[in-house]
């Protein structure tokens, strides 16, 4: 090999940029030309494509976001497109594609891999629901930004005596809520994988206030259905029966943002580098993840098979704990 390239795509997080600086420096390490690929497949599509150098990443390790860019790219889902970046590919010798990013994102890597390009997957999404790997690159540091928000909003519920419903992202995946559930204390949390009434929340706050709890902490996870608005309306219309008064917050994007902690950069950086390394050693076609506190392999084709699921034992944990 001598060119490689490196893109980013889906949703962004802290811990991308750290891991697009190991990329870029192992593959110089190595001798190779390494390319940077703008704006994920839709820059790969388009051609937009440039020379990276060990100064184009230099002070970039604690910078959030990726800048590389990122987006959404529906052309890429179909042959057609995805014909249109491998043409890219092959016209500027590109020799192999580093690819970090989500389930979404390691399809579009495992497809490229299919139609004979080597390509390797780096997990990278909050929801950390990526098989063949125990974290992906981004949760540690969404978690400690949520926990922060979490301890805060908890001495605020306290001083006013309320109940308060925090939405965190996770559109099909509860672990960021149910993780931040368990570390922050809350007294429950709702989540897409397991079914909860609104009579069992309703019952679980005035209990709460009946026990002599000075605040009640809920996590709801933005998959949960009927959804958090669903939620609040039927807690405030009975809200005189609770003892707590209800207030919402959404989180939203500021657990994207922010610089990545030192066990994302670090973590980034030994899978970007290892990402590097066994593509020239002829390892195309997999991701390289995080299992049992080592760098593992796994193939794309198992990497994106399903969605994995939470832990049920965390579940009944944080159950335990809100007592």
């Amino acid at each position: 090999m001598k060119r490689i390239g490196v893109l980013t795509s889906g949703g962004d997080n802290p811990g991308l940029n750290p891991c697009i600086r190991a990329v870029v420096r192992m593959g110089i390490h190595f001798g190779l030309e390494m390319l940077g690929v703008r704006r994920g497949y839709a820059g790969l599509i388009d051609g937009e494509i440039e020379p990276m150098s060990a100064r184009s990443v230099g002070g970039i390790i604690g910078q959030g976001g990726t800048i590389l860019g990122t987006a959404r790219c529906p052309e890429f889902y179909e042959p057609s497109g995805r014909r249109k970046a491998l043409r890219t590919l092959n016209r500027l010798e590109i020799d192999g594609l580093v690819v970090i990013g989500g389930n979404g994102s390691l399809t579009g890597a495992l497809e490229l891999s299919r139609m004979g390009f080597p390509t390797m997957g780096i997990p990278s999404t909050i929801d950390n629901d990526v098989n063949g790997t125990d974290l992906s690159i981004g949760v540690d540091t969404a978690l400690e930004t949520i926990m922060d928000a979490v301890d805060k909003i908890k001495d605020t519920a306290t001083s006013h005596n309320r109940a308060f419903l925090v939405e965190t992202m996770g559109r099909n995946s509860g672990y960021l809520a149910l993780i931040s559930g368990v570390v922050g204390g809350a007294e429950m949390v709702l989540i897409p994988e397991v079914e909860t009434p609104f009579e069992e929340v309703h019952r679980l706050i005035e209990d709460a206030y009946i026990r002599g709890k000075p605040h009640c902490i809920i996590i709801v996870a933005e998959g949960w259905k009927p959804g958090m608005e669903a939620l609040a309306e039927q807690l405030r219309e009975h809200q005189d029966d609770l003892g707590f008064s209800v207030r919402v917050t959404r989180l939203g994007y500021v657990q994207r943002g922010g610089s990545a902690s030192s066990f994302d950069r670090l973590l980034a950086t030994r899978l970007g580098a290892a990402a590097v390394r066994e593509l020239v050693a002829g390892h195309g076609g997999h991701m390289i993840g995080w299992l049992k506190g080592a760098v593992a392999l796994t193939p794309l084709e198992e990497a994106v098979a399903f969605q994995k699921e939470i832990d049920p034992d965390l579940y009944e944990l944080a159950e335990i704990m809100s007592i």
